[in-house]
């Protein structure tokens, strides 16, 4: 996989996640969004995981269609 610049995304977490930085955080590319990088808040520095905005897609909706079945 080519290297990503990940100076190039906007990082995010949800609002839900407090202060305390036990999070994900979730990285879209700017301008042109080709994927979005997944980190871990606590440590930002220690790598990502870059996932395809279809497969992203795929495992947002599936978290909402298991948490509507709740």
């Amino acid at each position: 996989m080519a290297t990503k610049n990940l100076g190039q995304y906007r990082w995010r977490k949800s609002s839900r996640s407090g202060n305390q930085g036990q999070c994900v955080e979730v990285g879209i590319s700017a301008p042109e969004p080709d994927g979005v990088a997944i980190r871990d808040s606590k440590a930002p520095q220690a790598g990502v995981l870059c996932v395809g905005v279809h497969g992203w897609a795929s495992f947002v909706a599936t978290l909402r269609l298991a948490r509507s079945a709740r």
